[in-house]
């Protein structure tokens, strides 16, 4: 057993990496190191402390009893040890290289490459990388800095950061409207032409709340359905039915006369605007940066 303080901190920080990533390969993706230097630093303080800290498989890697009580009592150290350092050094870091980045196509198009936009006249040295998709991607395989996610966030490993919110609006064309007349109450859509999103969890049951404080569930059956935003808008101008979209794909429809609001008596649950960060132990300065940039915007 080596004595108190004799351990090597990146050998630590390698096992905490490995832990918190689940394989060898993408903790020294984390870390800046090969696969192979990560597997050494945690051999050789398996062997420091002469137990076995992770269970190898050819699928995961994952802590041992001993592993995970050790894991939970370093890493709050690791973390003090890089708060001081980001106190000492990063406070002041500069946003440079290339910020990659994912976010749904719509949200994309409609905040993200507007707030994008400003951040690199701010920061002109720069480069910038958007991947606009409706998937959930893997940030740690794809090598993203972070994700910007709407909507409800699923349990993960990673880290995130609430910016904002947004409502839910259901909404029609006036054409549709005049031919299958305007819905008093949610029941009502029942009986209508529903456009389903099938990217949603639940796409066909909807809870609303009435400014009275009663709330009515009702479940819609589509005459059409798709996995794209800005084909179900497509589908809401054209006339075929009535859906829900975020507000901020409808608002400039409806105030153009394109689309109407139904039921604007009674509201859905709000949905959230979330950054997303693999869970790394120091946030870079680009990340940080622009965090604050997008978050003073959705102000």
């Amino acid at each position: 057993m080596p004595a108190p303080g004799s351990v090597n901190l990146n050998r630590l920080a390698a096992f905490a990496a490995v832990v918190e990533s689940g394989s060898f390969t993408a903790a020294g993706e984390k870390l800046g190191l090969t696969k192979a230097m990560v597997s050494q630093h945690v051999s050789r303080l398996e062997r420091e402390l002469g137990i076995t800290l992770l269970t190898r498989t050819t699928r995961k890697v994952t802590p041992t009893e001993a592993g995970s009580a050790f894991y939970a009592d370093c890493a709050p150290v690791l973390l003090e040890v890089e708060a001081a350092i980001a106190r000492v050094g990063g406070g002041t870091g500069v946003p440079s290289g290339t910020l990659r980045l994912t976010a749904p196509d719509d949200y994309g198009s409609a905040a993200i490459v507007p707030a994008l936009a400003g951040f690199l006249h701010q920061f002109p040295q720069l480069k910038v990388e958007l991947v606009a998709t409706d998937q959930v991607v893997d940030l740690v395989a794809g090598r993203f800095d972070l994700a910007i996610r709407t909507g409800w966030l699923r349990e993960s490993s990673l880290r995130a950061t609430q910016l904002g919110s947004f409502d839910q609006i259901v909404a029609a064309s006036p054409a549709y409207l005049k031919k299958a007349g305007m819905p008093k109450r949610p029941q009502d859509l029942a009986q209508h032409h529903w456009i389903a999103l099938t990217l949603l969890r639940s796409p066909l049951t909807w809870n609303f709340s009435g400014r009275d404080g009663k709330s009515q569930s009702v479940r819609v059956s589509p005459t059409i359905s798709t996995n794209s935003t800005a084909s179900l808008r497509a589908f809401m101008r054209e006339g075929l039915g009535i859906s829900v979209l975020p507000d901020y794909m409808l608002d400039a429809d409806i105030a153009a006369g394109r689309l109407t609001r139904v039921l604007p008596s009674w509201s859905l649950p709000q949905g959230g605007v979330f950054a997303v960060y693999p869970n790394v132990r120091y946030t870079s300065a680009k990340v940080r940066a622009f965090v604050d940039f997008l978050r003073n915007q959705l102000r």
